[in-house]
């Protein structure tokens, strides 16, 4: 999948129960939007949504489960379960959050990324970190690229944001680790998605800015309060 999207735009597709778009259907019509407008892949969650957007289009699909757990702050691919969910849904590529952070019913990333290699060999990791220093650890276990999604996202990086600075946190990312880097996180202009690209980040992932209307409506109307 990585040399399917590389230099490119993969659209993030997602909607969560309480979110007016939430709707398996709904997600396959913005891939499908996406699709006809330039994207080179998708990113959803669920693996009821990437079976319907698969049914849609003929993108590669970056797969996650969120889910929450009362023993853990990690939601996104937590554990075996949403592993197994997602290696039944067809996705070329499986997102899991790579920080530091505990994981539900002390489970460790590695024993995730092995569990994955075991059951299909085929389907390409991303790990989801918020530091480089996770960036590095995430190389190290073998992963097939790391994302910068849950930078801003954590406890210990809530005050920064990946734009800041000219995107220094990607930057740091890409010259401490050598596998692919995808940028994500408020990737908000066409501008902004240039200049990751430029940076040298392999791909970028956008959602909020093409795929939420209700986030997109509550800026225009922050503008003129």
């Amino acid at each position: 999948m990585l040399k399917q999207i590389a230099s490119g735009l993969v659209v993030s597709c997602q909607a969560l129960p309480h979110e007016p778009l939430h709707s398996s259907f709904i997600m396959s019509k913005l891939a499908l939007a996406a699709m006809k407008g330039g994207a080179v892949g998708i990113r959803a969650n669920t693996k009821e949504d990437i079976l319907a957007i698969k049914n849609e289009v003929s993108l590669p699909v970056i797969g996650i489960v969120k889910r929450d757990y009362e023993d853990s702050e990690v939601f996104i691919t937590a554990t075996k379960q949403e592993i197994d969910e997602l290696l039944a849904s067809g996705c070329e590529m499986i997102a899991l959050d790579a920080t530091n952070r505990p994981r539900p019913g002390g489970v460790t990333t590695a024993e995730l990324v092995a569990y994955c290699r075991e059951n299909n060999a085929a389907v390409q990791l991303m790990a989801d970190i918020a530091t480089v220093e996770e960036a590095v650890a995430a190389a190290e276990l073998g992963f097939d690229c790391v994302s910068t999604t849950l930078h801003g996202y954590t406890s210990y990086t809530s005050s920064s944001k990946l734009y800041d600075n000219d995107f220094e946190f990607l930057k740091a990312v890409l010259r401490e680790v050598r596998i692919p880097v995808i940028a994500e996180g408020n990737v908000r202009t066409p501008e902004m998605l240039k200049r990751c690209l430029e940076l040298g980040a392999a791909s970028a992932v956008v959602g909020g800015a093409i795929t939420r209307p209700m986030e997109i409506t509550e800026r225009f109307i922050e503008a003129i309060r």
